[in-house]
């Protein structure tokens, strides 16, 4: 059975992605730094005999993001795919923000997902397979002033997602995003869909792989 770790499950995009692929058949590992709020997520899913975990993570603390992985491939071997969907919604403009929160906010919108990428990469290039998806937005293209913490994090999420494609891509590992509106994450029927984009882009054949795909 194939496993997909979710890394900052929220109950919008993150859930509706883990339960998008938990019907294909995955084993889904939640994290997050609020387990009351996916308790009830797990307890469902395992009653319809999906198999799910629930780990905790700080996205904000690199350490917290190796112990994770270091955990989920210990008891299932293998991350087929990662999915890294943590961020800091923090509003605030350049000349309200101080430094120190500036970084902490990257060090969940980016870092985190960096180091999740290099933590997981020695397996997948071993094996010459896995797929890394990343929860991008239209902030990363379009930045937002009153939230300039997110929207450099959702440009560098971006960044990595093209940057990196053509060189994983032959590899052997898909890695790429979803750029999302962020007009509607609250929105359940929005978040499938979203959720469904990221499917689309783990089933397609690796011939018809892409970087990204804008879900509005």
């Amino acid at each position: 059975m194939k496993t997909f770790l979710s890394i900052g499950t929220g109950p919008g995009i993150g859930l509706a992605t883990a339960d998008r692929f938990s019907t294909e058949g995955f084993n889904t590992v939640l994290s997050s730094r609020n387990p009351e709020q996916l308790e009830h997520y797990v307890q469902t899913s395992q009653k319809k005999r999906r198999v799910s975990a629930f780990m905790d993570v700080d996205a904000s603390d690199t350490e917290s993001i190796k112990r994770l992985i270091a955990r989920v491939l210990q008891q299932y071997g293998f991350i087929d795919v990662l999915h890294y969907n943590a961020a800091a919604l923090r509003q605030s403009n350049i000349t309200e923000q101080p430094a120190d929160t500036f970084l902490s906010d990257l060090s969940v919108n980016i870092a985190g997902a960096m180091v999740a990428i290099q933590s997981v990469l020695p397996l997948m290039l071993a094996q010459r397979k896995g797929t890394i998806l990343l929860t991008g937005g239209k902030f990363g293209i379009i930045p937002v002033p009153e939230y300039i913490s997110l929207s450099v994090g959702k440009a560098g999420l971006r960044t990595l997602a093209l940057g990196l494609f053509d060189d994983f891509k032959f590899k052997g590992i898909h890695i790429c995003t979803v750029t999302a509106s962020a007009s509607n994450g609250a929105d359940l029927a929005w978040s499938m869909g979203v959720a469904q984009a990221f499917w689309q882009l783990y089933s397609t054949p690796y011939d018809d792989w892409v970087a990204e795909i804008a879900y509005h």
